[in-house]
């Protein structure tokens, strides 16, 4: 196999890879809280908002120190190790309990934080400046088939339920845990360790186990790792991409836990919100394939570079979040059990709600296909910390959304997503021509 198919090959075992765990974690995520609003009447007292804010906030903190765990084990057993977490995390749905549902909620987010770099280092070393826009787009496509399968299963398994039984909830979760256990066993299909070495990484095929000079390397390389992350975060680029890296974080915080939440407290969709759920992610889904899909494609012959994505990226969230405010009762992200018979503007649609959500999902794509691509042109020489820097700002703003979601109205979470997803576009802009202007001339970054 040349070196050019091997890449290929590894961007596309990643990207399978990932489809597999997150089939599992985005469809927990998606239905957490509504199982959970049905486990409240027992002796579990845990809630799904303030889980994935305790997630995030984990990931964001642990973002610190991610580059170094993978300078020292290397990005193919960061993963493998990450993903048996995922798996341990949605495993706790079985039986919960809360004090498992919190630790769980803890070491996924550590986990969480290791895997991203991981990925990003794995993605950027397999690629160059040629074909990290296809490539990323590949990425993105095949991660985000994942909330197409799982939320197929939830629309026909809850079809027509009012309540999640303990039997529903148990089917569920233990297929979503085995799911996750096989995208984590793929990564060891993922190519030798000399393909995917974390950068500063030298090769380590000489190396005698035991020997305290191979030791002091990966300190070195560790200690080292640590230092770019912290340069490269006061740097003009890093600090520009991180409103726009904010509102990524704001905006998956929203669809992927919060619409869904919404969706199922809506009692005029006539006993069919618990199945609209899965619908929605479906959609969801199919809005972040095609937008993978097509943008990686177009990256190859691309003229006008990455701000016509982010601009129709932004005018289609801001389409969808007018709709929602149209569409959904204000009361939803926060109604109780028995839901909410409330009314916005117009009588809620189940239509124009699943629309909102292929939406939401295609312009979620258009973001994040091109922040992967720009950083990874732009710190093709530091990926591992360029990637944590970027999960850190993510992850912080998903939990900080996260927990807001547990008071604010529906009114009140779009403002914020609009008003952020203003400046960020912006502040994408202003990067991507200096990116541009460094492509027509042919030049490496090297300005930190």
């Amino acid at each position: 196999m040349s070196p050019e198919s091997k890449k290929l090959f590894n961007i596309l075992i990643l990207g399978v890879s990932f489809m597999f765990i997150f089939t599992a974690f985005q469809t927990c995520g998606n239905i957490a809280q509504t199982v959970i609003t049905n486990l409240n009447s027992t002796d579990f007292h845990g809630s799904g908002y303030t889980s994935m804010s305790i997630i995030y906030g984990v990931f964001s903190a642990s973002n610190l120190f991610s580059p170094s765990v993978v300078a020292i084990v290397g990005p193919q057993l960061s993963m493998v190790v990450s993903g048996l977490f995922y798996s341990l995390y949605i495993a706790v749905f079985i039986q919960p309990s809360t004090w498992s549902f919190y630790t769980a909620s803890v070491f996924i987010g550590i986990a969480a934080a290791v895997l991203w770099t991981a990925q990003g280092n794995c993605l950027t070393v397999n690629s160059d400046e040629n074909n990290i826009g296809r490539n990323s787009g590949v990425f993105w496509a095949l991660l985000q088939s994942s909330l197409f399968f799982g939320n197929l299963y939830i629309y026909f398994a809850w079809q027509g339920k009012t309540y999640i039984t303990e039997s529903d909830r148990r089917t569920v979760f233990i297929a979503l845990t085995v799911i996750s256990l096989v995208g984590t066993v793929l990564f060891f299909l993922i190519r030798k360790q000399e393909d995917t070495k974390a950068p500063g990484e030298e090769d380590s095929t000489n190396e005698i186990p035991g020997d305290s000079s191979s030791a002091q390397n990966k300190l070195t390389r560790a200690v080292d790792a640590f230092k770019r992350s912290v340069k490269l975060s006061f740097t003009k680029e890093i600090l520009l991409l991180s409103v726009t890296t904010a509102y990524t974080g704001l905006e998956l915080t929203f669809f992927s836990g919060v619409y869904g939440t919404c969706i199922g407290a809506v009692n005029r969709f006539g006993g069919e919100e618990k199945s609209l759920i899965g619908l929605s992610g479906i959609f969801i889904g199919v809005g972040e394939i095609l937008g993978g899909g097509i943008f990686g494609l177009l990256s190859k012959n691309n003229r006008f570079g990455r701000n016509p994505v982010v601009m129709l990226g932004i005018i289609i969230h801001f389409i969808a979040f007018y709709l929602i405010f149209l569409n959904m009762p204000n009361d939803a992200p926060i109604a109780p059990m028995e839901g909410t018979d409330g009314i916005a503007y117009m009588i809620p649609s189940k239509e124009v709600a699943i629309f909102c959500s292929f939406l939401l999902g295609l312009g979620d794509s258009c973001f994040n296909t091109q922040l992967l691509s720009i950083l990874g042109f732009l710190y093709s020489e530091d990926s591992a910390p360029a990637f944590a820097i970027f999960k850190f700002v993510q992850s912080i703003c998903a939990a900080v959304a996260y927990f807001y979601s547990n008071y604010f109205l529906l009114q009140w979470q779009l403002l914020i997503m609009v008003v952020v997803g203003f400046f960020g576009t912006v502040t994408f802009f202003t990067v991507e021509w200096k990116a541009a202007a460094l492509r027509a001339r042919g030049s490496e970054y090297s300005s930190i």
